[in-house]
């Protein structure tokens, strides 16, 4: 036969076709190929295939036991077992325990022959209880039985041994089986031979101890045991288990030569291909194999088309499914179902129709489930209604229920509420002439009285769809017709209803939901809670978390915290800390986000040294602050100007493990470039660069407005070139600061460039950035370019607010350019052509009327001439400048 690879088939992993020994690093090689070891020794009992062929003497003996122990109430007094009890051998033991059915009763008569005068338990004996014990998986008692085999002394044979392993390692006690393996082998108990080894290798490949079977390896062959079939079939089951694809492949290859690879073999690798979602490879192996004449059996079929169908790989799957076919192998309705289920997913409807079909075509029994998958899955009523009228023949009511509830889902699906709630209410029997005729899915074949699932399904859609008025009429009409509600259905009510905010409501249910004799679950509780919370009702909240805490449920830390955001948000923080102490005197440690957030609203209302208590506080009580606490605290620190004590809480971050984030570092950088530090600041962008730590477009913003505000615009411009170099784009913010900032340092012909290279890019400045501008150009005399800029305000209506801080000196700026002769021209066409200029100027002459009695008088004649000749309301401008403080305008 030729020898068969499989590195070209798997190139992506092994790129070449020559077998490895994947045991190459525990320095020895493979011998060459021995059939496999067949023990000697007896491995199990003492028992005989056919009882009939014991003695009659010992049947009768057995049978006596027997009768004693499975006889009710059984007392170890009783004067047959008494008479019975000298007769006790190890053959006896075995005997009995073979025939006894229940592991209870087995384990009786195996506790009470261990203490019968003379008798001692021997190897066959303890395998016999061992088998019972592993089939009924009871492990303390195994346990237990196999260390009283080593306190006993109690020698074996290596086929013996073997088996107890094998007992050990089928119900996962691998751990075990080794140590017991080991304890035998040095206490001189038994001497393992190839069959013990292959047995524990067995045992060890129910885990992924790859280390462990390797060292098991190397010790088999120090003693000269040769390896056989049993010996790889474990090692290639824990290579698979591992996912160490490499070695699994080469301890296969190796396998295939020696001519060991038989359908298990083939179905632990074909199988682990599947696992690890190498579908097209778990199929080319089985083609390649299939040319040796090595195919699968049902069972592996059956696996991989449930695996390939999990990995979405339904093409595959049908591909093996068509070959289980050709291997006349026969074909159940799960098969269908996983496929057609796989297809509808896709949606593939019409071939999951195809093999609708063919099981109909072949007499299979329609399961509801894969109607109900298939109906799910239409997208067009009409379809949906056809296929319904096909199903539901040959039906009997139970499964026409779950039918017609398919058919609510796939219309709650499709957001066909109306029609959900008209079929439902055809269910009921109240039918409406006039829909019927509209509506073809109402004339039901067959009356279906909707049963609890049916209601929970159209009200949980309602309710989803905030129609919470026809959800409860639903939910009445269902009551009324005798149908009990669920905590389900009482929950969808309570949870639709709290997230409403119709509140009352929801105590209303949740009374009658009790009086019903529904106890309320977690959910129904924090749906209550949640609404409880976002209406920041403190004492109602608390009041419901001792009630939940009664009941044993637990508030979500996702309402809590949201109550904590919305006091600090409004300035009650001092009700957020009273609601935090109230829910640990509840019981329930709240969430650290919560604790954040009531951080950092002591630090909204200034108290910055509260809020450092309470971090103080969470950090005694043994939580652990993330990032966001640590950030919430440095960045209060910094606006508090105490940039120094902001360094310490970063220290301490780092103490603790705590990773800082660029938000960390960029609220340093805040602080210290408001600081007179911006020397820090740039040293600590250089420790950014060092931790991998990409600074973003803050930051850059930060030190670009930092530098400017220090006098440093070279250097300014310098790190805004660095920003763009790394792919780091400027935003309207940064373009902002930079334009602002050059102003401040005197280089307004530099910011009119940026704001230029802005504009391209549609970003739209803020009112203060004209202001700059402007202001800065008047200084230097350019009044030109500040008219430019003037205009281009005037152009978008965009001028500042009497209450902005920029309004005097947008205004002075405006009263020099009026005043000057090159533009004073140019500001009085603004004032005459832009209409919200014009508004805007004698809007300011306005406010003038609750001044002094001499401004009064003033504004009143300034007005007057503003109205008579508007020509001249840009004078309003200067009579406003001479006349008007900037505070008195804030008044």
């Amino acid at each position: 036969m030729a020898i068969l690879r499989f590195g070209g088939v798997h190139k992506r992993f092994c790129r070449s076709v020559k077998t490895i020994n994947p045991y190459a690093r525990l320095s020895f090689s493979f011998p060459e190929c021995l059939s496999p070891s067949s023990d000697s020794q007896r491995p199990i009992c003492t028992k005989t295939d056919n009882d009939l062929s014991l003695p009659s003497e010992l049947t009768s003996i057995t049978n006596g036991f027997i009768s004693i122990f499975t006889k009710q109430p059984f007392s170890p007094d009783n004067p047959e077992l008494k008479a019975l009890s000298p007769t006790l051998t190890t053959q006896v033991v075995e005997n009995v325990l073979s025939n006894l059915k229940s592991w209870k009763v087995a384990h009786r008569f195996f506790t009470w022959a261990s203490h019968q005068s003379g008798y001692k338990h021997n190897i066959y004996a303890y395998n016999a209880m061992a088998s019972l014990l592993s089939r009924a998986r009871q492990i303390a008692e195994l346990r237990a039985m196999v260390m009283d085999i080593v306190n006993s002394r109690c020698s074996m044979t290596p086929g013996a041994l073997g088996y107890l392993v094998r007992c050990l390692g089928s119900v996962g006690l691998v751990e075990e089986a080794n140590k017991f393996f080991d304890k035998v082998r040095t206490t001189g108990l038994c001497v393992p031979s190839n069959y013990s080894y292959n047995c524990l290798l067995e045992a060890i490949s129910k885990i992924k101890a790859v280390d462990l079977i390797e060292m098991r390896l190397k010790e088999m062959h120090n003693g000269g045991w040769k390896f056989d079939k049993y010996t790889l079939t474990p090692v290639l089951q824990v290579y698979c288990n591992a996912g160490k694809l490499e070695k699994a492949l080469s301890v296969f290859n190796d396998m295939y030569e020696r001519g060991w690879v038989d359908e298990h073999v083939f179905c632990i690798l074909v199988v682990s291909f599947s696992k690890w979602g190498e579908v097209d490879k778990a199929f080319e192996l089985i083609e390649r194999l299939e040319k040796h004449n090595i195919r699968l059996n049902q069972k592996t079929f059956c696996v991989l088309i449930h695996g390939f169908v999990r990995q979405s790989r339904v093409d595959k799957a049908l591909q093996l499914f068509d070959k289980m076919q050709e291997s006349g192998f026969n074909l159940d309705v799960s098969l269908y179902d996983v496929l057609i289920g796989g297809l509808c997913k896709n949606k593939e409807l019409e071939k999951a129709l195809s093999l609708y079909s063919e099981m109909k075509h072949l007499g299979m029994h329609t399961d509801v489930r894969i109607l109900t998958k298939i109906m799910t899955s239409f997208s067009e009523e009409r379809e949906l209604i056809g296929f319904l009228n096909e199903g539901h023949k040959e039906m009997d009511e139970e499964a026409m229920i779950l039918l017609y509830n398919s058919v609510l889902v796939g219309l709650i699906n499709v957001r066909s509420l109306d029609k959900a709630c008209l079929l439902l209410r055809a269910m009921m029997g109240c039918q409406d002439d006039n829909h019927i005729v509209e509506y073809e899915l109402l004339k039901l074949k067959k009356a279906v009285t909707p049963n609890t699932t049916s209601f929970s399904i159209v009200i949980d859609g309602l309710v989803k769809d905030h129609k919470l008025d026809l959800a409860l009429s639903l939910f009445s009409d269902m009551k009324q017709i005798g149908c009990e509600p669920n905590v389900v259905i009482y929950n969808h009510l309570i949870e639709g209803l709290s997230n409403s905010n119709r509140l009352e409501e929801s105590y209303v249910l949740l009374r009658e939901m009790k009086l019903s004799g529904f106890e309320p679950n977690s959910f129904t509780h924090n749906s209550i809670f949640g609404s409880l919370c976002r209406r920041e009702d403190v004492v109602a909240a608390i009041d419901l978390v001792g009630e939940m805490r009664v009941h044993g449920h637990e508030p979500w830390t996702k309402h809590s915290s949201l109550l904590v955001k919305g006091l600090c948000k409004h300035g009650r923080v001092r009700e957020a800390l009273n609601f935090l102490s109230n829910m640990v005197q509840e019981g329930f440690l709240p969430d650290i986000v919560a604790y954040s957030a009531a951080m950092g609203g002591l630090i909204k209302i200034q108290e910055v040294d509260r809020a450092l208590d309470l971090f103080q506080e969470i950090c005694s009580n043994s939580y652990r602050p993330d990032v966001v606490a640590y950030n919430i605290l440095i960045g209060g620190l910094c606006k508090a100007k105490r940039v120094s004590e902001a360094e310490d809480v970063l220290k301490d971050m780092v103490v603790k493990g705590i990773v800082p984030s660029v938000v960390t570092y960029n609220l340093l950088l805040d602080g210290w470039c408001k600081n007179d530090g911006v020397d820090k600041a740039m040293l600590c962008l250089s420790r950014m660069f060092a931790e991998d730590r990409e600074p973003n477009v803050i930051t850059y913003t930060t030190l670009v407005d930092g530098l400017c505000n220090a006098g440093r615009p070279d250097d300014a411009l310098v790190l805004w070139n660095q920003m763009e170099g790394k792919g780091c784009a400027p935003n309207r913010v940064a373009f902002m600061a930079l334009i602002h900032g050059l102003c401040k340092c005197g280089r307004p012909d530099t910011s009119l460039v940026y704001l230029r290279k802005m504009e391209e890019k549609e970003m739209k400045p803020d009112t203060f950035v004209y202001v700059a501008l402007i202001s800065r150009f008047v200084c230097n005399l350019n009044l030109p370019l500040a008219f430019e800029i003037l205009k281009e305000m005037a152009d978008q209506q965009n001028f500042p607010e009497p209450l902005d801080k920029n309004y005097p000196i947008f205004r002075d700026a405006v009263l020099k350019l009026s005043e000057n002769a090159r533009t004073s021209s140019g500001v009085k066409n603004l004032i005459a052509e832009v209409p919200k200029f014009d508004a805007y100027v004698i809007g300011q002459a306005a406010t003038l009327k609750t001044g002094p009695e001499k401004e009064l008088a003033a504004s009143e004649k300034v007005l007057a001439a503003a109205l008579k000749e508007p020509e001249c309301r840009f004078a309003v401008m200067a009579v406003i400048g001479r006349l008007l403080d900037p505070a008195r305008i804030m008044l």
